[in-house]
């Protein structure tokens, strides 16, 4: 018996109680805790994120809950408490130009590796997300998240930072990785890119056939724009030249080239090669003798009706003599 009357039995049984209560207390208050923090259902308790839970809902990262990508300090959280309790507002606050997620959180899952989202695409290697992430040192959200929790880009999403290349001749309703491509460092298209359009189907299977990146992931012609664009032109495996397409073709300033002004730019000292001078002296252009992507002056552009006109078939071999 203790000098207070509590016995050492009941001294015991009262700290168990304390204890069972300090336990209770604090798995609840972990629960509430873990809701809030892990559970995306907290956040529908604000009227005002129901429009941000919809689309959340059914976007890419549904799986992954809210606090994986928005993080608040506790000072911002109790901010936003005291201003839903004082003013219910009707919209979400501004942010005042805050990114709502910055880099930092998205590349632990697209550029390193979270065991957790072992799944997600890893962009690490993507030569279009190195030029805006790295060197542009542009935000994730400034392409991913300028729509509410769409993540995927929009076919034209480009011509928001780049307005200047708006305009495509001929290709105005073409998504821009229709054309740019991660294939390349400086995200110009490659042959490839072209021929996935313009190339004959063989050339088309080839590509097809080759690794998947960012642009051919997302983005694809349709079977009639494909249609079109392989008959307007031919490009022969055995062609000559082995240049990229954009060096001749400048779609966002003009559809073809200027034939003789961009061929001579290369080809300076042929007007006074071979029997050239002659031919270009009488107005003939270069497209008169020399098919588009073969060049080579056959036999069949010897017989060709603007040759005989003059002359009758000629060796191609000895018009360089």
């Amino acid at each position: 018996m203790f000098r207070d009357g509590m016995t050492a039995r009941s001294l015991a049984w009262l700290s168990v109680i304390i204890l069972v209560l300090i336990s209770a207390a604090g798995y609840g208050a972990y629960r509430l805790w873990d809701y809030k923090e892990n559970n995306p259902n907290f956040c529908m308790g604000c009227h005002l994120m129901k429009t941000a839970f919809d689309k959340w809902s059914i976007s890419e990262h549904k799986g992954i809950n809210c606090h994986q990508c928005h993080h608040l300090s506790l000072m911002e959280q109790n901010k936003l408490l005291v201003s839903l309790v004082l003013h219910n507002p009707k919209v979400i606050p501004p942010t005042h130009g805050k990114v709502l997620v910055p880099w930092k959180y998205c590349v632990k899952c697209h550029w390193e590796t979270d065991p957790m989202y072992p799944k997600a695409r890893n962009v690490s290697d993507s030569p279009i997300h190195a030029r805006h992430f790295f060197e542009g040192k542009i935000q994730c959200s400034g392409c991913h998240g300028y729509r509410l929790h769409e993540f995927s880009v929009e076919p034209r999403y480009c011509v928001n930072c780049h307005p200047k290349n708006a305009k495509v001749h001929g290709m105005e309703g073409f998504a821009c990785l229709a054309c740019h491509t991660d294939e390349t460092s400086n995200l110009l298209p490659n042959r490839n890119k072209c021929l996935t359009c313009h190339g004959n189907a063989s050339q088309r299977a080839r590509i097809a056939a080759l690794p998947k990146t960012v642009d051919t992931r997302h983005f694809h012609p349709s079977k009639d724009e494909i249609a079109i664009a392989s008959s307007l032109t031919t490009f022969p495996d055995d062609g000559p030249m082995r240049f990229y397409c954009y060096q001749c073709h400048k779609p966002h300033s003009r559809l073809m080239p200027v034939v003789e002004k961009d061929c001579l730019a290369c080809h300076s000292t042929v007007p006074n090669t071979g029997k050239h001078a002659l031919h270009l002296g009488m107005g003939l252009k270069c497209l008169d003798c020399h098919k588009p992507h073969l060049w080579k002056v056959t036999k069949a552009m010897g017989r060709s009706a603007k040759c005989t006109k003059c002359h009758g078939p000629v060796n191609p071999a000895d018009f360089l003599l």
